[in-house]
């Protein structure tokens, strides 16, 4: 189904019927091979990475216990969040996702936006998240960076080729390895609590949560600033919404993939920090400092750095995994709107789109280049931007939203199976919360630089929009000057 800009002439316009909707829509060529096992994990692998593993160190040394709230109230926002993507997912499940969305209920340039700051997004991530990989492969081998970088991304990219069921299969065996290693370290720590083994069992307690200066040791503002770190940490969460057009049956598994969100975030968030901020106090951490690394030390137990190391390596490769796969995904979405390049659109045998995620890869191996040859500051700046872009696809799925549940109240679009609960207010929640966190962005001095990014990002983006625009023009001004010369009388002799 083309997209069209919801407004007087959206309206008017004819609309896709319920089965219609459940299609990919006309092009789009993808096979369904991703089952129910694998969009469960994928959406619970979505919201654990490296901003959690690594990430909640520096978020702990400046909120104290108080991160705990944040990443709560942080969590309820991403249901919201997910739950209105759910709503869009349920009325027409495409692999575009919030690209295509946006492109149908804000507008053209929302689309083409959406698109390509979500493709930057994952190659921005991407290129940090197979260079730390590398990185992490130096604790057991003297191997050289680069060539373990360069193996991760080729393998990854093959992978990603070979078909969509491949790529769901790794990310469900990288997801259950950090969700084995969190369950692990809460019933651990729980043992600790209960029964007092290992070297932290005489001085693990629960009342390390308020007993090393309260609850908000830092204040309120302190745990304000950490809301940009929290924000980060669950960026990825609605990867499960590009699955959709090749989940085997969207209908059923992605109303169950959304609705995990809150004990994703209760038990993987808050249930593990409250365990290892009871075992350890949280004076004990520091910014740069995994705090299961942390916990373990406390504990005595020699392996569990390398413990930690191993599933930080297996975060990242899901990481870099996940942006292979959606890069593609969306540079076609764009190409076969025409958004992008027509190569983009190419798929292989077995349905994935070639050129795209091809192109998304060399970008990324560039990275790791670029990354190698000149590390510094210019290259922490440019990683500083994924924050910002990925909660611009959050705006936009809640605007989007918003749009196709008035359109649909009016009986102009048929409603989804799956409302989001509370809407539209939920919805308007989520939006003001996002914009009180890009606030304090611009009030810490270490997150601003991603904000000075956003507006040369969106200059261009305008720039290309308007030149697409113009040679579409162009060519259709061309196309119909020799459509009607075409049709014009033959001349004759008396006509001369």
């Amino acid at each position: 189904m083309a997209s069209t800009q919801v407004g007087k002439d959206a309206e008017d316009a004819p609309r896709p019927t319920p089965h219609d909707q459940a299609a990919d829509g006309p092009g789009q060529g993808y096979q369904r091979g991703l089952g129910a096992r694998q969009i469960q994990m994928i959406a619970i692998g979505g919201a654990i990475g490296t901003g959690l593993f690594l990430g909640a160190g520096k978020a702990i040394s400046k909120a104290g216990p108080s991160l705990l709230l944040a990443y709560a109230v942080a969590g309820l926002v991403i249901f919201f969040i997910m739950r209105a993507l759910g709503e869009l997912l349920l009325y027409r499940p495409v692999s575009g996702s919030f690209s295509e969305y946006a492109r149908e209920f804000v507008g053209p340039f929302a689309g083409f936006a959406t698109g390509w700051t979500y493709w930057l997004f994952w190659v921005v991530t991407g290129i940090t998240e197979v260079t730390a990989a590398a990185t992490y492969m130096t604790y057991w081998w003297d191997i050289p960076q680069w060539l373990s970088a360069l193996v991760f991304t080729l393998v990854l990219y093959g992978a990603n080729l070979i078909s969509v069921k491949l790529f769901g299969e790794l990310e469900f065996w990288f997801s259950m390895i950090k969700v084995t290693a969190i369950v692990g370290m809460i019933l651990i720590c729980a043992g600790i609590l209960t029964v007092g083994f290992s070297d932290a069992g005489d001085t693990a307690t629960v009342a390390h949560l308020w007993n090393q200066g309260g609850f908000f040791p830092e204040g309120v503002v302190g745990t304000l600033m950490t809301l940009q770190i929290v924000m980060f940490a669950f960026t990825a969460v609605e990867l499960v919404g590009v699955t959709a057009g090749e989940s085997k049956d969207p209908q059923r598994d992605l109303p169950k993939a959304v609705n995990t969100v809150p004990w994703r975030i209760a038990v993987f968030y808050v249930g593990a920090l409250i365990m290892i901020l009871s075992v350890v106090p949280w004076t004990e951490f520091r910014p740069g400092v995994s705090p299961f690394v942390a916990a373990f030390e406390e504990m005595g137990f020699a392996l569990g750095a390398a413990v930690v190391n191993f599933v930080v390596l297996t975060a990242a490769l899901s990481s870099c995994n996940s942006g292979m796969y959606s890069t593609g995904r969306m540079l076609r979405d764009l190409a076969l709107n025409g958004q992008g390049p027509k190569a983009f659109t190419r798929l292989t045998a077995g349905g994935t789109p070639l050129v795209g995620t091809t192109f998304s890869a060399a970008l990324m191996m560039v990275g790791v280049w670029i990354n190698y040859r000149w590390p510094g500051d210019a290259f922490h700046y440019v990683v500083s931007f994924a924050t910002i872009s990925g909660m611009w696809a959050w705006i936009m799925i809640l605007v989007s939203q918003l749009r196709y549940r008035a359109l649909a109240d009016r009986g102009v679009v048929p409603h989804s199976s799956f409302k989001a609960p509370g809407a539209p207010f939920t919805s308007w929640f989520a939006l003001l919360f996002i914009g009180m966190v890009i606030v304090m962005m611009a009030i810490d001095a270490d997150a601003r630089i991603s904000l000075y990014c956003a507006p040369v990002w969106a200059l261009l983006l305008g720039v290309s929009h308007l030149v697409l625009r113009r040679r579409a023009a162009a060519t259709a001004s061309g196309r119909g000057e020799r459509d009607g010369a075409d049709r014009s009388p033959a001349r004759g002799p008396d006509d001369v």
